[in-house]
């Protein structure tokens, strides 16, 4: 047991060393940060003097991860949104009005005349026909509509349930399709929020969906739960629609298949608008903040294949007439069409600031929210309070450190400093591992650290107590070492395979803090099993090839 070959040494050494390495860029945290900041900016073309000198704080050539901390030690904010399903099924069914009104279009002789007409709730969708004898050809014509379901949970069902009620034809979503739209909604909103969150560069977010129809935000690093609100609660729902008319009257009644929007920055100023857009915010690929030929902020854009065809299209035939910008039912602009635009691109102008065509361009560039949302719950943690956490972990780290040092230097002597060296080397390994996976380190994580200290010299316990009961029965000190981690091996393994079963269920059943405790308990067990069997038995043999004793005090 003692004698390890030279490739396992090596082995051992080199990870020691790498653990070592990795972990150091935390003590310097904040250098490293601004220097990976400034990193980052240059590279994105914004190079100063300012950026160079806070380079210049970290070695380009050293490594530079650092583990990211979480909302309770680094402060942030902190949101409880609820996603406004409800608005997904209005726009379904209203959707469905012009396709009902062309299929029965041709029927006109059995059918009559086709009229929407008022419904008691949202997403529901009646239509009446001026003939009644023809009621029941005209539900036949619009059950065609519907489609089976496409989802493993609505095998057998129809997406839109249609019937007659009081002498009209009844649209609505089933509640297999509302089930499914509610999951879609629900997955499209936390990805859209999770690019406009990335494309402001905050570390770690947390984005979870909770219940049916909630979004839990946590964004550390951010100022405020108002700017992070100002961020993620935009819909950014985007369309460009022919302009009608202009009116000073807010009040005026649209025609049919017409609506009526104010101006975003003209008080006073309403647009009559087509209902229906020429191309919309999905067709976009690109925005970026741009500036206009009169050195004014504003937002570039580009167009897919097909939004490009349809928007030039549409240009070259109303050349002369206003086209208006949408933006979550305010006309942001409304430019008129002076020439063809055939390459599927333009700009946005308006009375915008340069950090508004920022923001305007990432919520853009993420996609329009499918629902708006309502906040429920909204906090801002303070970075001093983060700072007060981080001092706490460190000083209970520090005490539970200095406790365990104390008590293996003085139960084990010499054996006990070869497990305290181990135990540093098992902090350095846990740092480094979520330094290097991009992990988020939260003030439960810090207790998984602690816990893990005290757990760490378990397994060297072990070793020392078979060693010692060994060396009772007159072996020599090498063999002792040698039967000491052979007993003690089977035991080290099954406790810390079942304490990491239950750091796994943790994991994937728990959220939040519990998975943050989850982190660090099972990275510290992998990291005490390979520093107990494998670090400390290497000082042990270096000490020992050294050495040679004859005798053996434990």
């Amino acid at each position: 047991m003692l004698q390890l070959s030279m490739w396992k040494r090596a082995l051992i050494i080199l990870l020691c060393l790498a653990a070592v390495i990795y972990a150091v860029p935390n003590i310097f945290y904040d250098r490293v940060e601004r220097h990976n900041d400034a990193v980052a900016l240059i590279e994105a073309g914004q190079d100063s003097p300012e950026l160079q000198a806070e380079r210049a704080l970290w070695p380009d050539w050293a490594p530079s991860y650092l583990i990211n901390l979480g909302l309770d030690l680094r402060g942030g904010a902190h949101l409880l949104a609820e996603v406004q399903v409800s608005d997904v099924y209005v726009d379904r069914i209203d959707a469905l009005w012009p396709e009902v009104r062309d299929l029965l279009r041709p029927e006109r002789a059995t059918v009559g005349g086709v009229r929407r007409m008022p419904s008691e709730g949202p997403g529901v969708l009646r239509v009446a026909v001026s003939n009644e004898d023809g009621l029941q050809r005209a539900l036949e014509i619009v059950q065609t509509l519907s489609r089976p379901m496409q989802t493993l949970t609505g095998i057998g069902q129809q997406d839109l349930a249609i019937s007659i009620e009081d002498g009209q034809i009844v649209i609505t979503l089933s509640q297999a399709e509302r089930l499914a739209t509610d999951d879609r909604t629900m997955a499209q909103s936390l990805e859209i929020i999770r690019r406009r969150v990335d494309e402001v560069g905050t570390r770690e977010p947390t984005i979870l969906r909770q219940g049916t129809d909630r979004i839990l935000i946590q964004v550390p690093g951010i100022g405020s739960a108002e700017e992070l609100k100002d961020l993620i609660g935009t819909t950014a729902r985007l369309t460009f629609h022919p302009v009608v008319r202009t009116t000073s009257d807010a009040n005026t009644t649209p025609a049919p298949r017409q609506l009526v929007l104010p101006s975003m920055d003209q008080e006073g100023v309403y647009y009559v608008l087509d209902q229906t857009p020429v191309v919309s915010g999905e067709q976009l690929v690109d925005a970026q903040p741009d500036f206009d030929q009169n050195g004014r902020p504003a937002v570039s854009f580009r167009f897919n294949p097909s939004g490009a065809r349809e928007f030039g299209l549409y240009t070259a035939d109303n050349i002369g007439n206003p086209f208006a910008i949408v933006l979550d039912n305010e006309v942001i602009s409304a430019p008129v069409i002076q020439a063809h635009i055939s390459g599927g691109s333009g700009i946005i102008t308006g009375r915008f600031t340069l950090e508004e065509t920022t923001n305007l361009a990432i919520l853009l560039r993420a996609g329009a929210l499918p629902a708006g949302m309502n906040f429920l719950e909204e906090r801002t943690i303070g970075p001093e309070l983060g700072q007060d956490s981080v001092d706490a972990g460190k000083i209970a780290a520090l005490v539970a450190m200095a406790a365990v040092l104390v008590y293996m230097g003085l139960s084990y002597g010499l054996f006990g400093v070869i497990a305290n060296t181990a135990l540093m080397l098992n902090i350095a390994m846990i740092f480094a591992i979520l330094s290097m996976i991009g992990g988020t380190l939260t003030l439960p994580g810090i207790a998984g650290i602690v816990l893990t200290i005290g757990m760490a010299v378990d397994a060297n316990v072990l070793i020392f107590e078979r060693i010692r009961e060994e060396l009772r029965t007159a072996r020599g000190p090498a063999r002792a070492i040698e039967l000491g981690y052979e007993k003690a091996m089977s035991a080290i393994l099954d406790a810390n395979i079942t304490t990491f079963i239950t750091a796994s269920i943790l994991f994937a059943l728990g959220s939040g803090p519990v998975r943050g405790f989850a982190i660090t308990l099972g990275l510290g067990i992998i990291t005490s099993v390979f520093s107990a069997l494998f670090v400390t038995r290497l000082l042990i043999v270096f000490w020992f090839e050294r050495r040679r004793p004859k005798t053996l005090k434990l």
